[in-house]
């Protein structure tokens, strides 16, 4: 075994040791039907600490040649595929982690010093077939393969991290992506590519030197869904084990969205909410908000009225189609939302082609990045948001009116219309301290039409739900009628509760007074 060239099953071992494991080997199943198939190279992008790594290690000890890895893998899922037996340590493996070879190498000479290190180990293995000195890591490859007919699997870690970290250097980018083209697309030994970024790998410039690669990123991952992050099902399973809320939990952590899991979450930060039995931000504070604040504060048109939207807790369409998959070549604000969807700062609803903040770790990260820019306006609607909650709940009706006719006034001057989806985006703003209790749910279902907003309380938070009508240029009566006459409340399927209607009406010809509100409590 060597660093480079089949290295083992040791980081597996250690991954299947950890207090914390689910399994994820049902990805190795997918991997097997690719194997010497036009689908043979494969890029999976997700964000940091989503377990990318993890995958890799996985995959190097259970193809890797020299290593008897069936023990390992007893008892769990991939035991019981019919494609096990038939893969299992059959391959030359090649890992490549390019963050370390970036690291080490100088400068402009990357891939030569990675070129270098693995051509050492294979001499080791390979000395009487490399017998010539000059020869370059795919000749030498397809020297092995003729003499030997051995393919090789090439695991390749932090594939982007060039793209990522030497933005301004355009001719080491391109060599690098002209050497992996020379050392994978067309050979013959080539068994299985199989790479992880955080960026996916088309539209580099004019350069699209590794279009053989199938695209599994965060903007749709297809048949790999169910191994991007944690599912529902395993996150339930983990709260039951460490006695932890699942309704907090995935308050928390849920809000990654794709065609078949609607639910997937943050796995580095739900494995150490368990450990720690404490929810807090983890994800987040492994990187500073200076990286979302560089982002947001992007002076594209529209950009900041897409971000208030999705503090207020809307939804906003994206074109992710123009995005170039570089962190420096931005036209257009849909290539920075593009771009917040591939680092994590984002969901995305693929079928919708909508993006939204997925849960409440990452609505902390955009405050704090906020906090420290030119943000007043949203920031002094946040911090007023507490008293408003207080007010709403001791239906206070005249101060929530006042509350709302500021927090609307604050957001009006940012947003490109001012209507009633203007007054719904400021009512998800100005209510912000209510989501470490309450769902936010948008445009909820009823049957007889869709309820505004509707603030559902968490289990453990012991309080009233809230129904909110909004109407402009009608009166506030109109709106708790429609409530009462539609059956908003019927759709709270489950709850049993106190529930308090929220009637909000937006009057433009009143400038003295132009909202008004009415609040009363009604039993389930």
């Amino acid at each position: 075994m060597g660093i480079y060239l089949n290295p083992g099953n040791k980081g597996f071992w250690k991954s299947i040791r950890s207090e914390i494991y689910v399994d994820k080997t049902g990805l190795i199943a997918c991997t097997n039907k690719l194997i010497n198939t036009e689908e043979q190279f494969i890029c999976v992008s997700r964000p940091r600490r989503f377990g990318k790594s993890m995958a890799l290690k996985m995959l190097a000890a259970y193809y890797s040649r020299g290593c008897d890895s069936a023990d390992l893998f007893k008892g769990f899922k991939i035991e019981n595929d019919e494609t096990f037996q038939e893969h299992l340590n059959q391959y030359d493996v090649i890992f490549l982690n390019m963050q370390q070879f970036l690291i080490e190498a100088e400068p402009e000479k990357v891939t030569e010093y990675l070129e270098q290190e693995v051509l050492r180990e294979l001499r080791k293995e390979y000395n009487e077939i490399l017998n010539r000195q000059n020869i370059g890591l795919a000749a030498a490859l397809r020297e092995i393969f003729a003499e030997t007919d051995r393919q090789f699997i090439f695991l390749i870690d932090e594939w982007d991290c060039v793209m990522r970290e030497r933005q301004e250097s355009e001719d080491l980018q391109k060599q690098y992506l002209d050497f992996l083209r020379n050392l994978l697309k067309d050979q013959p030994y080539v068994a299985l590519a199989y790479m992880t970024g955080i960026l996916p790998v088309k539209k580099y410039g004019q350069h699209s030197a590794l279009n053989m690669f199938w695209e599994y990123s965060m903007t749709d991952q297809f048949g790999l869904e169910e191994y991007t992050g944690f599912t529902e099902r395993e996150v339930k399973t983990l709260c039951e084990k460490y006695d932890m809320d699942f309704a907090q939990t995935s308050n928390w952590y849920d809000g990654y969205k794709f065609r078949q899991f609607q639910h997937i979450y943050n796995p580095r930060s739900v494995v150490a909410a368990m450990k720690s039995r404490v929810l807090s931000n983890y994800w987040t504070s492994t990187e500073t908000y200076d990286a979302l604040k560089i982002y947001i504060d992007m002076d594209f048109d529209g950009l900041r009225s897409d971000i208030v939207q999705m503090l207020g807790g809307e939804r906003v369409k994206v074109n992710t189609l123009s995005f170039r998959n570089d962190m420096c070549n931005f036209e257009i604000k849909d290539d920075v939302l593009t771009l917040l969807i591939h680092l994590g700062y984002l969901g995305y609803d693929s079928e919708t082609k909508e993006a939204f903040i997925p849960n409440k770790e990452i609505i902390g990260e955009f405050e704090n990045a906020m906090s420290v820019s030119g943000w007043s306006k949203v920031m002094r609607i946040l911090k007023a948001s507490e008293k408003l909650l207080e007010d709403t709940l001791r239906g206070d009706a005249e101060s929530v009116a006042k509350a709302l006719d500021q927090a609307h006034t604050e957001v009006a001057s940012i947003l490109t219309y001012n209507d009633e989806n203007s007054l719904g985006c400021a009512i998800g703003l100005a209510y912000y301290s209510a989501r470490k209790d309450y769902k936010l749910i948008r445009e909820l279902p009823t049957g007889r039409g869709f309820a505004d907003v509707v603030f559902l309380p968490l289990p453990s938070a012991n309080k009233p739900a809230l129904v909110i009508e909004l109407k402009y240029d009608k009166t506030v009566y109109a709106a708790i009628q429609q409530i009462k006459d539609r059956q908003y409340t019927q759709a709270l399927e489950g709850y049993v509760g106190d529930i308090l209607t929220v009637g909000i009406s937006y009057d433009r010809d009143d400038v003295n007074k132009p909202h008004k509100c009415v609040i009363e409590r009604l039993k389930k």
